[in-house]
């Protein structure tokens, strides 16, 4: 058992996910930067919900986190863009008798 800093005991894995997900010295802080957000769509759309795999090419930031960004924020926002390009395609196109 592993003591916390308020005497709380926390088994192995408490403390393991304790570690991983907010007391690693290079863990990044706050919220994700427009490089770091294209990094993800495009990682995404190679390696699909690979998380730790994606998280490896994201220094600083945790596979949770990452997932966490992606279906809370990203996922709509490339949704939309998505059906947006539909749109215009479809648009340009003229349609011959």
């Amino acid at each position: 058992m592993c003591f916390g800093s308020t005497g709380l005991l926390r088994c192995g894995k408490s403390c393991r996910l304790r570690w991983i997900n907010y007391l690693r010295p290079d863990l990044k802080r706050g919220n994700f930067t427009v490089e770091e957000e294209e990094t993800l769509i495009k990682l995404h759309n190679m390696l699909g919900n690979k998380w730790s795999k994606i998280a490896a090419c994201l220094p600083g930031r945790t596979d949770n986190e990452i997932k966490n960004v992606w279906n809370t924020h990203l996922k709509k926002r490339v949704a939309a863009s998505a059906g947006e390009q539909k749109k215009g395609g479809a648009k340009g196109k003229k349609k011959t008798t």
